[in-house]
């Protein structure tokens, strides 16, 4: 898949979050790109990026960034409600961009961010998605290798702590994209498409807000019906009671909070009577670039190989014509006509970011296809968007953007 490295490209961080920081050691890995620019609205966190990267210049405004004349490139890792602005503001700069999902908040916004980098004739990739772990692009080559005959279902369900974990107010603010819907949706529906090909004809949804800890939906599922006939299913709940992960031999009950059943309840107790609100702001920085609240950065970091945990995307089945293939600790289990085995997935956990940075500098450098271009991307936010349209509306939602995830891609 990855073809000649060359000049690396200059890349641009805008935003040094969560997610911002989570890149970081991919940035300094990865050969393909040199970071050499960051900004965001907290100085605090400029000014850990550049205690660890002294050669990183940084700004106090994506317009300054976008006019370092050596940045090329850009990772757009804001909060969700951003996303549009700074991808139309890099696009119009005529720098090639990163996205990370979700793409927007509406369907609107991603239609305009597709037009904004056709416009000035740059490269937009959604990244940030599951569908670009190891076990799902290996799941993916042997559906289309057709060893067990067409994929026919494909089933994702996920169980998390994510509506007790510590939460900033955008991030639980459904008209700024918050919510597990507009944050964590995206991992399923986009994986499902890129299972199954891509073509969604049609989606029937639900969506529950069932608990005063947020103000948002902490559950939703979807029932997606493919051109060719294959079907998918998708559920999430996101509220901390039952986890998936308890599902797996090699599983526990820790969740996203790292924590007990008992200690969960300890916290959603304080977040309906209030208790416990005060110290989030706190909790949250500590898993950013910057923190001095833990070690989340040198977890970042760390080449210690742990097993797969089922936590956003959960565990997911594909069904084919003569078998069934899932997640296993480190692999893939494949159920066929010659019985039941386990196939390991070497690159199963690999820096997040990495997958997309090859992928990316390909098309941009190499002139390579771009498979998670901005209208792959949209057409995930379009079936995305239709689970709450089907939801309001309590019936089924016919799409019109989609487009298929090319056959040679990852082969």
């Amino acid at each position: 898949m990855t073809g000649p490295i060359g000049k690396p490209l200059k890349m641009g961080l805008i935003g040094v979050g969560h997610g911002g920081s989570e890149l970081l050691p991919m940035f300094e890995q990865a050969p393909q790109v040199e970071l050499v620019a960051a900004t965001d609205i907290n100085p605090v966190r400029l000014e850990a990026v550049q205690a660890e990267h002294p050669e990183v210049r940084t700004y106090g405004s994506v317009k300054e960034l976008c006019g370092d004349p050596e940045v090329d490139s850009v990772w757009i890792a804001t909060p969700n409600d951003l996303h549009k602005s700074h991808t139309i503001m890099a696009a119009s700069a005529g720098l090639n961009i990163i996205c990370y999902k979700p793409m927007g908040t509406t369907l609107r916004e991603a239609v305009s961010m597709v037009e904004a980098a056709d416009k000035h004739g740059v490269k937009l990739m959604i990244g940030g998605l599951h569908s670009f772990y190891g076990p799902f692009r290996a799941m993916r080559r042997m559906i289309a290798s057709g060893s067990m005959g067409a994929v026919r279902a494909i089933h994702s369900i996920a169980y998390t702590d994510w509506m007790l974990a510590p939460r900033v107010p955008e991030e639980v603010d459904p008209a700024r994209g918050g919510g597990v819907f507009h944050r964590q949706a995206p991992h399923q529906v986009e994986t499902l498409r890129f299972l199954g090909g891509g073509m969604v004809r049609s989606v029937r949804g639900t969506v529950g807000q069932w608990s005063s800890v947020r103000p948002s939906a902490g559950y939703f599922s979807a029932f997606l019906d493919f051109e060719d006939g294959t079907v998918a299913t998708m559920a999430y709940n996101g509220y901390g009671y039952f986890m998936t992960s308890e599902l797996v031999p090699w599983g526990n009950t820790r969740g996203l909070l790292s924590s007990t059943p008992e200690s969960r309840a300890e916290v959603r107790r304080g977040l309906i009577d209030g208790s416990g609100l005060g110290n989030e702001l706190e909790r949250k920085e500590s898993v950013r670039v910057g923190s001095t609240g833990g070690n989340f950065m040198a977890q970042q970091r760390s080449n210690e190989r742990q097993p797969w945990m089922p936590l956003h995307l959960g565990i997911t089945v594909a069904t084919c014509e003569r078998g069934d293939i899932r997640q296993s600790a480190y692999g893939l289990y494949v159920y066929d006509d010659d019985g039941n085995r386990e196939e390991p997935v070497e690159d199963m956990l690999r820096r997040v970011g990495a997958v997309e940075i090859e992928e990316f500098y390909d098309a941009v450098v190499n002139d390579r296809p771009l498979y998670h271009d901005g209208r792959w991307g949209l057409a995930t936010m379009e079936a995305q968007m239709a689970i709450l349209q089907s939801a309001e509306k309590r019936r089924e939602i016919k799409l019109r953007h989609q487009v298929a995830m090319p056959a040679g891609y990852d082969l």
